[in-house]
């Protein structure tokens, strides 16, 4: 029988101010969010919908989900598959595109880990695991706009 997992988060509104949503430009898009465990998370919109580009907008949380989720999966894969990974970086890029109505879509997510991994003969492995980790990735599984990966496999140091 699969395992089922829960998540719980509150998300609280502190842009009212005085007037609330009197109308469009004049209400605040910044909010709190909080669990059990991490410090509180302070989020705004994108800065293009009038928001505040000092906090995190839900655009690059869900860009950062896929691309942590990614290399979660895939550092798992690789301690089991014995190829010592010494350092990851990953500059993911998301497009959106608005529709007519006010609403949009993500269209594309494409992720591209640079890997150093330990020794030479680990280098094409490495490469490999890539396709795996993102059919375990349970973001990445639960979107229905195409994640890409474009990763560079470096042998050594990480500078």
């Amino acid at each position: 029988m699969p395992r089922t997992h829960s998540y719980e988060l509150t998300v609280t509104w502190t842009g009212a101010g005085a007037g609330g949503t009197v109308n469009y430009r004049d209400y605040g898009r910044d909010h709190q969010i909080d669990a059990d465990g991490p410090p509180p998370l302070l989020g705004s919109a994108d800065p293009t919908f009038r928001g505040d580009p000092e906090r995190w907008n839900p655009e690059q949380l869900l860009l950062s989900a896929l691309a942590q989720c990614h290399m979660l999966s895939y550092l798992s894969l690789c301690a089991r598959g014995r190829v010592v990974v010494t350092a990851y970086t990953d500059e993911a890029v998301g497009t959106m595109v608005e529709s007519g109505d006010g609403g949009g879509a993500f269209t594309e997510v494409v992720l591209r880990p640079r890997v150093t991994v330990a020794a030479p003969e680990m280098a094409e492995r490495a490469a490999e695991l890539h396709e795996r980790a993102h059919r375990l990735c349970f973001i990445a599984s639960s979107v229905n706009f195409p994640v890409r990966h474009e990763p560079v496999i470096v042998v050594g140091d990480a500078g």
